[in-house]
């Protein structure tokens, strides 16, 4: 009897040691509001049944963009090009099997994976892009799309249902780093709603940031990496050993608008996130994955959709994975993803999106695939 109240004694000292240890943590927590704790992190799962099937024995390429509108509903640029003859097999003349065709370029979404709208391609009064890249959608109704193609030197803009409005620069050969006028294979755009302006990282031939007016698309501003006027001086292969150079790499592949007046730029093969204010003035910058080298470590990004834009989410398609990083000094507290083709892995991710919910989506290059990925933490409570 002694022996079992000894042991009962034991256990409720035990619990009060490990009540009073779960209160200090939390106290530490409360004291300190940078220490993220498990359920604040953002985590996910592969929803597999996303996207339904398309429509039209149609079948999707290259992703090349991906985005959210302000309606939740989830856009698409793909590569139609980029399907070999084994998977147009019906487009083929005689055709080769029942399928597939490929999908027209631009893709709408509902988040069910319902397909709403899709359109794209040369049309009269405009030419279309060589290789697709980059698609952004704001919230007067007009979508943006780009290309990195080597003429690909241009974004044009269309209205929700495909009806093209204009374009900045042309397809024609790039220039140089510094012309107003021309693009050099842009990568992707931002849309600063409350000023009306279009940012641009451009992008695989160029090494800047250029921005211009959303409505009357006059140039306004550029800047290179850390700021300063950028060059096209040839530049070394990345060397994971050297100093950090000050001009961006190619591609300068994703840019971001933070709530707060922050922009973020990748500079993709040099592994890194820079920072800048608006006009341009050089912040900070994150390197993420330094050994990597082959195509880079910094792909894309997407802002997360609490208040306070808490997390970064980054895309890393070198290494097929996607990185939770804090938004208020880069440190990283999660990740997820592993290279491979089942559903929930990557074959050269490319491009991410979140939507208001947590919702991430992804494209891939190799895979030829969307998905999507659903939070399963308290992130947003």
């Amino acid at each position: 009897m002694a022996l079992w109240h000894d042991r009962a004694g034991f256990n409720r000292a035990a619990a009060r040691i490990s009540h009073a240890f779960s209160i200090l943590i939390a106290a530490i927590a409360f004291a300190l509001p940078g220490v993220a704790t498990a359920g604040d992190v953002p985590t996910f799962a592969v929803d597999a049944s996303w996207p339904k099937q398309l429509p039209n024995n149609w079948i999707i390429g290259q992703i090349g963009g991906i985005t959210v509108d302000w309606q939740g509903h989830i856009w698409v640029i793909h590569r139609p090009r980029s399907l070999i003859d084994g998977e147009k097999a019906a487009s083929l003349t005689p055709p080769r099997a029942k399928c597939c065709m490929p999908a027209p370029p631009v893709l709408e979404f509902d988040v069910d994976g319902n397909l709403l709208r899709s359109w794209g391609g040369p049309g009269d009064g405009y030419e279309w892009v060589g290789r697709e890249h980059g698609i952004e959608v704001d919230e007067r109704g007009f979508v943006w799309v780009g290309g990195n193609a080597d003429n690909d030197s241009a974004i044009l803009k269309f209205t929700l249902d495909g009806k093209y409005l204009g374009q900045i620069g042309k397809i024609a050969p790039r220039t140089n780093s510094n012309d107003t006028t021309q693009l050099g294979r842009p990568a992707e755009i931002a849309i600063d709603k409350d000023a009306n302006e279009l940012y641009i990282a451009d992008g695989y031939g160029n090494r800047r940031v250029i921005v211009f007016d959303a409505t009357t698309l006059a140039y306004k501003r550029h800047w290179g990496g850390h700021g300063k006027t950028p060059n096209d001086d040839k530049q070394p292969p990345f060397d994971p050993s050297a100093a950090a150079q000050e001009q961006f790499g190619n591609p300068v592949h994703c840019i971001k608008i933070a709530n707060d007046g922050l922009v973020y730029v990748c500079d993709r093969s040099q592994n890194r996130i820079e920072v800048f204010r608006k006009d341009g003035t050089f912040v900070k910058e994150w390197i993420y994955e330094k050994d990597s080298r082959g195509d880079g470590a910094v792909f894309d990004l997407a802002l997360w959709p609490d208040a306070k834009q808490t997390y970064l989410l980054n895309a890393d398609g070198t290494n097929n994975e996607i990185r939770v990083i804090k938004r208020e000094d880069g440190s990283v507290v999660g990740s997820f993803g592993h290279n491979g083709r089942n559903a929930g892995q990557f074959a050269l991710l490319h491009a991410m999106a979140v939507d208001a919910k947590g919702n991430v989506y992804t494209g891939e290059v190799e895979g030829k695939r969307i998905q999507k990925f659903k939070l399963t933490s308290d992130a947003l409570k």
